[in-house]
């Protein structure tokens, strides 16, 4: 699944292409991808609007018209967002914006599949949305109160908007029996770590993904928060991961997987200390740890 690195990633290539561009209009190919609403609602409410804005909030992307409504895109697994020219199969031409993460060095496809909803621009362009397993979302919001009263309950802190200190993720661990991997995929609590940044970030702070959350201290937390930034960060400076199916928005793949100090590595040596990366099942999802650098944290006695 696409995580904060990833999505925003595609934000920051979609902003200067987007904004000011007139959506002529929407095609949605797939009513489950607007689901509860239905695909013509969201194309009425979305063709013939200028684009002011592209913004992140966790793993939404989000697309902020001028009528002071926001499309609001959830990837899901598989899910993305490919700006193309019209009538051509080729992705468009995006090469002025100063490339994530380096050279690609993987070719685009030349025709994209599974292909649900389709955005005509007032340029000729199309921004095209496939997902092959098509768990993805859109979504259209009333800015300002609207748009909080349904990021309230998903969406905790930003991890990289400075909002995220060593206070704060302990106020938001305390008492937390769930392990540290479970709880860094609690998006309600912090939003846009998925599998892959938790467990490089874990691995930078040294802390076993067993560990119960509400047993760290504050030099705990202080690592952990410098741990996730430092992923996240990496994250974005390689242009996002491409395990499976993630492309950004030029069509080309990530390169962060090459970049992995411990997730998918299990069996090599760990980057610290020359031990054997492990793999456990963590809340359902495979799980990647230095067993001999990452410290396991016992649960404090209740006073």
């Amino acid at each position: 699944m696409p995580e904060l690195p990833e999505v925003e990633t595609v934000r920051r290539q979609l902003e200067p292409e987007l904004v000011g561009r007139r959506i002529e209009k929407v095609s949605v190919l797939d009513e489950r991808l607007t689901r509860p609403e239905q695909p013509r609602a969201v194309e009425r409410a979305v063709a013939g609007r200028a684009v002011e804005a592209v913004g992140r909030r966790g793993k939404y992307l989000l697309i902020e018209l001028d009528d002071e409504r926001t499309l609001a895109i959830h990837l899901r697994m598989t899910g993305n967002l490919l700006l193309r020219e019209a009538g051509d199969g080729a992705v468009a031409d995006l090469m002025e914006i100063k490339p994530l993460g380096g050279p690609r060095l993987y070719e685009s496809s030349p025709e994209p599949s599974h292909v649900r909803a389709r955005f005509e621009l007032d340029d000729g362009r199309e921004l095209i949305f496939t997902d092959m397993r098509r768990f993805g979302q859109a979504i259209v919001l009333d800015r300002g109160e609207g748009l909080e009263d349904y990021f309230a309950p998903r969406l905790g802190v930003e991890p990289l908007s400075g909002e995220l200190t060593p206070e704060r993720l302990l106020e938001l661990a305390k008492d937390r029996k769930a392990p540290l991997k479970s709880f860094l995929l609690t998006q309600s609590r912090i939003a846009g770590i998925g599998n892959i940044y938790a467990d490089e970030a874990l691995w930078r702070a040294r802390l076993h993904p067993l560990s119960p959350a509400g047993s760290m201290k504050l030099e705990h937390a202080g690592r952990l928060v410098e741990g996730i930034v430092g992923a996240l960060e990496a994250g974005l400076d390689h242009g996002g991961a491409s395990i499976d199916d993630y492309l950004d928005a030029r069509g080309d793949r990530g390169s962060m997987q090459d970049e992995f100090l411990v997730h998918t590595r299990e069996g090599e040596r760990c980057p610290r200390d020359d031990g054997e990366i492990q793999r456990i099942v963590v809340a359902g999802r495979s799980t990647y740890f230095c067993p001999g650098c990452q410290e396991r944290l016992r649960r404090r006695p209740q006073r």
